[in-house]
């Protein structure tokens, strides 16, 4: 029997109340992840009776968490459920920091409002904080380059020292934009592998069109390449082509091409003159028209050529030699082809990738960023393959997110720089604050600068606490040591950290920093709760899918 639950309103205190609630459950959830020494969250599986899923990753675990029973505070875990999932997919880490900072703002908004602050006074001047630590943050940024400072970061993120120098020479290599595949190893090291020039997920139509058995590839130099996503049902609609390129005496020719029937792969494989001419064919790559023409775009400006487009009404009829893109080099296997060396034009290439990285730089959806982004490593040329070992299937899987998660990071280091570790750049951002604090009148104001003061030592303290270390003995240690000064966890000194190698990436401070402060201002200001009606009954709830209480 289904049952329904009536609309609510909730006003205050019970609104912040709720709010902390939940905020506070979500947060100590994810809270001893942060710092390199973890302790792992076990979260146990909805679907199936396999062993909990053992997860030191704040953004993962937040995933999982799908609902609080109690409604009002529900809605603060919520909150910050969607704020580390973004930034976890965005950055791919700093989601522990972000947490921590949103409580401990959240908290210390709670305490000011409660003994009679102005929630909106309070918001506004949280965000003008906000700013200021943006700003110091991009001012301690410094560059890194080359793999030894690489692998620092890379140490910095996944504290993997095996994972971290493969990616640090990866990274030295593709640089920020270069494509890197994570795959499941084949044993229990970690290996890389580079491919020369770029290449596509769409491989030969037929065996028959291999000629390396060994490699089970075709590769061919001085290659000509006719691009497309039309549909080749018969062999008539390809004579065109085939006369115009041995009227020209084209040597080796690839088609792309979005299907090919069998008729057609019979008819390309009869006209093959080992000797005289090649002619290998491949589907176009991507799913979908859009993805689609984005492939045929970025090929055609690499290569110099001309795609024919199915919606536009092309054909082959009319084809001509300059239509053809060309590369020093093309291959093909039955999983994926490729072109070394494009002969297109320089400069419009420049011009492309530069379009490229600006829509990128603009982009908000994760996904679009993700297409942009393989788009431009395709297109610069920097190609990579990480091969994560493990000794089970299970540590495989866990070791490829965190390869994922610290990849991410380290394109925003790279393009961004990188500030002292460990909590260190959040807390010399400290002596702005209160000099802002010193010159501030308002009460709202001085209330605000007070609690962004507090919350720049959350995530140090964080770290320290979760390595079994006092955070308050930490702190007066760190604070007499100086700026650039925080704790080593490893060696359980005070050190200099940037010396010591323990590095963040900028980027990924900045959108933590960001991503709490503004989402606690804006749960600061949540003043009224309104639930809607909430329908739930014994067979929805057995149904995979459907949101389950925790």
């Amino acid at each position: 029997m289904s049952k329904t639950r009536s609309r609510r309103v909730v006003f205050q205190p019970a609104t912040y109340q709720g709010l902390q609630r939940g905020i506070n459950q979500m947060t100590d959830a994810v809270r001893p992840t942060l710092g390199p020494r973890p302790r792992i969250v076990a979260i146990d599986r909805i679907l199936d009776d396999k062993m909990p899923e053992m997860l030191d990753n704040g953004g993962i675990i937040v995933r999982r968490i799908i609902q609080l029973a109690d409604r009002d505070e529900d809605v603060g875990a919520m909150l910050v459920r969607d704020v580390l999932w973004t930034l976890h997919d965005q950055v791919g880490d700093g989601t522990a920091s972000a947490a921590v900072l949103l409580q401990s703002v959240f908290n210390g908004g709670v305490r000011y409002l409660a003994s009679g602050g102005n929630a909106s006074g309070l918001k506004q001047h949280l965000e003008q904080g906000m700013r200021l630590i943006l700003e110091e943050l991009t001012g301690k940024s410094r560059a890194v380059s080359g793999a030894e400072q690489l692998s620092q970061v890379a140490r910095s993120i996944c504290y993997d020292a095996s994972m971290a120098k493969l990616l640090g020479e990866i990274f030295d290599i593709i640089g920020e934009y270069g494509r890197l595949e994570i795959r499941p190893g084949r044993s229990r090291q970690d290996e890389r592998e580079y491919v020369e020039g770029l290449y596509w997920d769409r491989g030969l139509v037929s065996r028959e069109m291999v000629t390396d058995a060994g490699r089970q590839r075709t590769e061919f130099e001085n290659g000509a390449i006719l691009i497309s996503n039309l549909e080749i049902e018969q062999p008539q609609q390809l004579f065109p082509a085939l006369e115009m390129a041995l009227r020209q005496e084209v040597r080796s020719l690839l088609i792309v091409a979005n299907k090919f029937s069998e008729a057609a792969i019979g008819f390309l494989l009869a006209n093959r003159r080992p000797d005289k001419f090649q002619v290998i064919a491949v589907k176009t790559p991507g799913y979908g028209e859009q993805e689609q023409a984005w492939a045929m775009e970025d090929l055609a400006v690499l290569s110099g050529g001309r795609p024919f487009v199915k919606s536009a009404g092309d054909s082959f009829a009319a084809i001509r030699a300059e239509h053809l893109g060309q590369a020093r080099r093309v291959w093909a296997d039955r999983r994926n082809f490729g072109i070394i060396g494009g002969k297109g034009d320089p400069r419009a290439l420049r011009q492309h990738i530069a379009s490229l990285r600006a829509a990128h730089e603009q982009a908000e959806e994760v996904v679009l960023r993700d297409k942009l982004l393989q788009r431009i490593g395709k297109l610069l040329g920097g190609s990579a393959t990480l091969w994560v070992g493990g000794a089970t299937e299970l540590e495989i899987e866990e070791r490829q997110e965190v390869a994922k998660r610290t990849a991410a990071a380290m394109r925003g280091a790279i393009m961004e720089g990188v500030v002292p570790g460990g909590g260190v750049a959040l807390l010399d951002c400290q002596p702005v604050l209160q000099e802002r604090l010193e010159q501030s009148q308002e009460a709202d104001a001085r209330a605000a600068y007070r609690i962004l003061l507090e919350a720049m030592e959350a995530p140090m303290r964080t770290i320290a606490a979760n390595a079994g270390f006092d955070p308050s003995q930490v702190m007066a240690h760190v604070k007499l040591a100086g700026p650039g000064h925080g704790f080593d966890v490893g060696s359980g000194q005070v050190v200099d950290m940037a010396e010591a190698g323990i590095l963040d990436a900028s980027a990924v401070q900045k959108a933590a920093v960001y991503a709490a402060i503004a989402s606690a201002g804006l749960a600061l200001s949540v003043d009224v709760l309104v639930h809607g009606k909430e329908q739930s009954s014994p067979a929805s709830a057995k149904t995979p899918g459907k949101r389950k209480r925790l």
